[in-house]
């Protein structure tokens, strides 16, 4: 878990952990790209929150950014093909495809993904603009 905090004040926080996309989840678009195999490892960041008083603020933004460089600095050493969130509602979902986030469309469920090679490019234009 990291935590965003101000002084004794928790601002935000996330998790990753190590998922699996089953072939037939992943988008039709994102798996004509792949090799063959029933299922795709992925990193997902679970919880990812910010606390309500401190909505509206970048810290959201900064929050995934960091998530996406953690999950994309492992991968030479831990197999990720992408990153997976869940996300808990419309706006979250709005939130995450601004970022390139694209639906798995599972019924019920508003489960997204990144490709890393997508993590990737983002970060290079973060760092390219900072």
């Amino acid at each position: 878990m990291w935590v965003l905090a101000g002084g004794t004040e928790v601002i935000g926080y996330y998790t990753l952990h190590q998922h699996v996309i089953e072939a037939p989840e992943m988008p039709a678009k994102l798996r004509k790209r792949l090799s063959h195999y029933p299922a795709y490892p992925a990193t997902l960041i679970g919880r990812l929150a910010v606390d309500r008083r401190h909505a509206g603020q970048g810290y959201g933004r900064d929050i995934l950014l960091d998530g996406l460089t953690r999950a994309f600095e492992v991968t030479p050493t831990v197999a990720s093909l992408a990153v997976v969130v869940d996300a808990l509602d419309a706006a979250a979902q709005e939130f995450y495809e601004h970022y390139g986030f694209v639906s798995l469309e599972l019924p019920g469920k508003r489960r997204l993904v990144l490709p890393m090679k997508t993590v990737e490019k983002l970060l290079e234009k973060v760092r390219a603009t900072s």
